[in-house]
Parts: structure tokens; sequence; C-alpha cells
């Protein structure tokens, strides 16, 4: 059966109603939270400063890119902005280095909308999610992004809140990165640099969904499985697979499913898989 085929017969779960509806109730939740990282980004700059002048290798980095804005901080994950609404999304790519800016109403924003980046192994691959974006052009992104050398891939992941997007960057082995975030203007600053060192592969359990098409069933997957920590994969037939863990062992992963599969709400729709971390699953 192919992926399409699957996505059509996919059983839509009981609780459908209920999850749409603690999703919306999330999203809201995300979004009041935003207000506390609006004045915690404030302290944090001041810290960030510190941090980045004090670590010779990101102070080395940053000083042979061009500074246009105020920088606020360096981070390989976590988040930051502020809370806004409307914002156009666009890129820039040159050399290993793409910049990622925000306007609203045709004029530069002075600070990046709250975001938050993510970085994951197997495969090496960086999540980055805006909130408060509503004009996105996915297809100039992921164009600016495949430009970059050290990018092996660039996907979309479908978020039930209509004010926000998220999208994947698959990175090369023994690729490094770092975050830069600015204001006056705002704008995010993501550079790859290379270690030059080869990378041992290693086999990796993830517990996993089905393959299927990008889409609202994925993202029903997440909010379903928000609490597991869940992030999709795209598979080495260009489908799509919610995935939660990257364990070491198998043992690890059974153990994990166990106590998911123990819930009342849990639909079977769950199995356990493994593949190279320099490897795409099926």
């Amino acid at each position: 059966m192919t992926g399409k085929e699957r996505y059509e017969h996919i059983e839509i779960p009981a609780q459908l109603t209920g999850v749409i509806d603690a999703a919306q109730k999330k999203a809201a939740a995300r979004k009041r939270s935003m207000r506390l990282t609006r004045y915690s980004s404030v302290v944090a700059a001041a810290v960030a400063l510190l941090f980045v002048v004090n670590i010779p290798t990101v102070a080395n980095a940053l000083s042979k890119v061009p500074v246009v804005g105020i920088i606020v901080q360096v981070l390989q994950f976590g988040g930051g902005g502020e809370r806004t609404d409307g914002v156009t999304v666009g890129t820039e790519a040159s050399e290993d280095v793409l910049k990622i800016q925000f306007n609203q109403e045709g004029k530069s924003v002075s600070s990046v909308p709250a975001y938050t980046v993510d970085h994951r192994d197997a495969p090496n691959r960086l999540i980055f999610t805006f909130n408060g974006v509503r004009n996105f052009d996915y297809e100039t992104l992921k164009k600016d992004m495949l430009a970059l050398p050290l990018v092996k891939d660039v996907y979309e992941n479908v978020i039930l809140d209509d004010s926000a997007m998220r999208f994947v960057v698959e990175l090369k082995d023994g690729v490094k990165h770092t975050v830069s975030e600015y204001k006056d203007p705002g704008y995010i600053e993501l550079k790859l640099t290379s270690t030059g060192e080869p990378v041992t592969p290693r086999e990796v359990f993830y517990i996993r969904s089905e393959a299927m098409p990008q889409g609202e069933s994925l993202a029903i997957l997440e909010e379903i499985y928000m609490e597991d920590d869940v992030t999709f994969i795209k598979t080495a037939s260009n489908d799509f697979i919610a995935v939660i863990g990257g364990f070491d062992t198998r043992e690890d992963a059974e153990q994990k499913l166990g106590e998911i599969s123990a819930r009342d709400s849990y639909g079977d729709d769950l199995r356990i898989d493994s593949w190279m971390s320099n490897e795409r699953p099926n």
C-alpha cells in the first residue's frame, strides 16, 4: 500500500474533537507563555553577550559575518523573540549563512517573532518553529536553504495553529550550527560549519507511526503525543513519520511504548523501528 493509500485509509481517532479542542487550548497557552519569553529575553540579552565573547569559536565565527542590528543571543537550541501577529517571513542565503528576515506591512520588525529551535540526531536536523507568522513563502526558504552546501534537505511541518509555522533543516553529518538573534532590525541568522571529521554511524531506536503524506493527520498525532516530545522525519520514500525518542537500545524503546500503550487514549498506531543514524527510515 502506498503512502497516499495509507493516508486515505488512516483511522481518525474517536477523540478527534477533543484533540482539536485541546490543540486550540494548547496553542492559546503557548501564546500566553510568549509574554514571559518577551521579558526573559531582555534579561537573557546581557547574559548572551557575555556568553558570546567568552567562547572563542562563537566569537570568531561572528567576527567574520557583517553585522546589522544588535545581537540579542546566540544559541544552539532554545528560543526567544517577542509576541507578534501577521509577520511575513523572508530569507537570504550567503555561503554557509542563512538570514531569516521578518517584516510587517512592508517594514522590517524591530524584534523577531517568538521562536524555538531544536536540534535532533538520527538524522542530524534542526527544527525551527515561529509563532505569530501568517505569511510564509516556504518555496523560497527551501531554495535558499538548499543553496547552503552543508544542508541535506528542508521540509515543512504542518501545525494546527494557523498563526505558527515550522520547518526542518536536515544537515549533513559532522555539521555544527549557531543561531543568532538580532533586533533593530529583527532577524535570525543560522551559521553552519563543518567539523571536517568523519562521523561513525550508530543504530538508533524509535517509536514511530506509519508513513503518510505531510498533512493534518501528522499534526493530529503531534497533539495526541505532545507530552512524549514527538517530532517528524522524512522517510526514504519521501513520506513522513511521527517519531518518539531516539533510544540507544530496543529495550528502552519498548519500555517507553509500554507507558504510552497503557493510556486509555492510545490508538494502537505506533510501533518500534530502528535505522542507522546517517540514514532515513523506510
